[in-house]
């Protein structure tokens, strides 16, 4: 079930309209419309966590593991880090269009691959010229 589907879904359950659910979030029934309609997805945890209080849902229920991940790297990386981590979902599921693995394994692959991708990423620091890096050592 897509992240539309679900908020639809809740939504109708808890008979609320697209007015009401957007006022409620503090968003506009153009955004609600989109969520529904498959074209947007919410850009903050914290927009989630809103959707999840008022439908009365978890949030990790309105998650896909890729959205998830997408998420976590922005809090842990910023913008770059997002960009950097739908580029990589983007080209993992390409990679599994059409393919014969059990879904299962897949699953597995792409976590691998998540979790490789943040461990590199916090590995990753910048280089620091010695004459710039700060010392701890003090004269004694």
């Amino acid at each position: 079930m897509t992240f539309g589907e679900k908020i639809k879904e809740a939504r109708t359950h808890h008979n609320l309209s697209q007015v009401e659910l957007a006022e409620k979030v503090g968003k506009s029934r153009r955004t609600v419309i989109d969520w529904e309609n498959g074209k947007a997805l919410p850009r903050t945890r914290k927009v989630y966590e809103a959707l999840a209080k008022v439908l009365d849902v978890s949030v990790p229920y309105l998650l896909t593991d890729e959205e998830a991940f997408i998420l976590s790297a922005e809090e842990q990386f910023g913008y770059r880090g997002k960009k950097d981590a739908r580029q990589l979902v983007s080209e993992l599921t390409g990679l599994f269009a059409g393919g014969k693995m059990a879904e299962e394994d897949m699953d597995a692959l792409m976590f691998a691959i998540q979790q490789a991708y943040v461990d590199a990423k916090r590995n990753n620091k910048k280089y620091t010229p010695k004459k710039y890096q700060k010392h701890t050592d003090s004269p004694d």
